[in-house]
């Protein structure tokens, strides 16, 4: 199924490209989340209509996403776990436990945006990518400490 897309979708395609699709992501996802057009000629005059405006609104969200990146850029996470014998992590840390911690901290980052190469499972000091937007990527400092240790324990805070 041919379709324009009105906005950036990772992995597929930019706003105003024509691409072409399986019928049922186009039809369940695409298109009810307001993420494509059919590609008609109806359609193809309609977009030219609001393409300024939806360039617009993707440089706004590229804009905050910068702006966001410099802030990320200064952050330090630290992340109490339970170790073993040879602290040894039980289990591994998450996205989801970092996405916690930032929230702490007032930041709300999908999860999903978080980027783990492999997983983390030993103590230390981690540097974790996190991709806000198609053309905006940044990194957060992660510390993996003893749960009970000396240092602040469950805190995130700025560096100095």
């Amino acid at each position: 199924m041919q379709l324009i897309l009105r906005a950036d979708v990772d992995n597929l395609g930019r706003l105003g490209d024509k691409v072409k699709v399986k019928p049922g992501y186009a039809r369940n996802y695409l298109i009810p989340q307001g993420l494509a057009y059919p590609a008609t000629r109806a359609n193809l005059n309609i977009f030219e209509q609001e393409k300024r405006q939806l360039q617009k609104k993707m440089d706004a969200l590229r804009d905050s996403a910068r702006t966001l990146a410099e802030k990320l850029e200064e952050v330090q996470v630290e992340i109490p776990v339970r170790v073993g014998e040879h602290d040894k992590l039980y289990g591994s840390v998450t996205t989801t436990m970092i996405a916690d911690v930032l929230s702490q901290m007032g930041i709300d980052i999908d999860r999903r945006k978080i980027v783990l190469d492999n997983p983390i499972r030993n103590l230390g000091e981690y540097e974790v990518g996190i991709k806000l937007h198609h053309d905006v990527q940044s990194k957060i400092k992660v510390s993996v400490v003893k749960h009970g240790s000396e240092q602040q324990v469950g805190q995130a805070r700025k560096e100095s």
